[in-house]
């Protein structure tokens, strides 16, 4: 019932849009308005096999508004995998709230991974102690990091993930491209991707 709320809440707010020059350039992406097949392909940050439905996508009304953010559907305690490797330079493991008010944001579980070009991503709202790394491990492509939950500012559980690339000093917010049963492709909301049962073996 909470899904089906949050997907309703998300339609009613489907005209409010962002001045953010970002937002366009991404939708484009998204619904193959216009082609990249320069940037890095990433995993799907879960097991080789299964599917998990994207909720909310770029920029979308509910609260991605200003976000190049993606968030998967998934049950607590879901596999979280690392869709690129690199380097732990951040986590938060004890919180425990969660819940559609914005004063839970503060509780919200995460990891963030350097990877080797300076990029970073970071996957959000885990479980309470459900982080499997540690501050400064080498992390490889596919490997198990952390639990999928619902802690911080969320409506129902799912895997909340982004990645940021620094430009001239300034972190800003990417769309990524990603490596799925049906190809590599810009992810779309309302609609399930399976990962194939192996992944790309790169970076």
């Amino acid at each position: 019932m909470k899904f089906f709320l949050f997907i309703i809440i998300s339609i009613l707010t489907g005209c409010v849009a962002t001045n953010n020059p970002q937002r366009k350039y991404a939708k484009a992406l998204q619904k193959g308005r216009i082609t990249d097949d320069t940037s890095f392909v990433y995993a799907l940050p879960y097991a080789n096999g299964s599917s998990h439905l994207i909720v909310q996508g770029y920029y979308s009304a509910y609260s991605h508004k200003n976000r190049a953010a993606l968030d998967f559907k998934m049950k607590k305690g879901t596999k979280v995998l690392a869709a690129r490797s690199g380097v732990v330079i951040r986590l938060k493991e004890d919180g425990e709230k969660g819940g559609l008010n914005k004063k839970y944001r503060q509780d919200g579980n995460l990891v963030v991974i350097q990877h080797e070009d300076g990029t970073r991503a970071g996957y959000w709202h885990l479980q309470k102690n459900g982080v499997l790394v540690n501050i400064g491990d080498t992390i490889q492509r596919g490997q198990l990091i952390a639990l999928s939950g619902k802690t911080g500012y969320t409506a129902l559980p799912h895997l909340h993930f982004l990645v940021w690339s620094n430009k001239n000093g300034q972190w800003q917010q990417i769309p990524t491209r990603f490596h799925t049963a049906s190809g590599d492709k810009y992810l779309r909301p309302f609609r399930s991707y399976k990962n194939p049962s192996a992944n790309l073996a790169t970076h």
